[in-house]
């Protein structure tokens, strides 16, 4: 139970601690620091693979499909509407959202996840 508990919540931690790290990145960098972010996290916090694919995974699914949909509600998804016809072929913005949020997600987590193989590679686990 014990261990359930500490994954859980090196789960949160490293899904807010990515969030966070690479919001703050992002607003002085291009987008591709998300992936600097999750792997500097990765590299620091001491979890699992699993875990760190995870967070890193729902932390920026999170925090990409938050700010895609905050920026698109900004102007009544006017764009997104464009956008999804153009892209997908049908008038519906949450399907871009959606696709968004998961490519943000999956940079997170694969970054996330090589920061923490990386991290077990160098410093064998006590």
């Amino acid at each position: 139970m014990m261990i359930m508990k500490n994954s859980f919540i090196q789960f949160l931690l490293i899904a807010f601690l990515t969030s966070g790290l690479a919001f703050a990145l992002g607003l002085y960098f291009p987008w591709w620091s998300i992936a600097v972010a999750g792997f500097v996290v990765g590299v620091f916090l001491r979890a699992k693979p699993g875990i760190a694919f995870l967070g890193g995974l729902v932390g920026l699914f999170l925090l990409w499909g938050g700010l895609s949909y905050f920026i698109s509600s900004a102007n009544h998804q006017i764009l997104a509407h464009r956008i999804s016809l153009l892209m997908l072929k049908q008038d519906n913005p949450l399907n871009l959202i959606l696709i968004t949020g998961t490519i943000g997600g999956l940079i997170g987590g694969f970054s996330t996840l090589t920061g923490s193989i990386l991290r077990s590679i160098f410093f064998k686990p006590r």
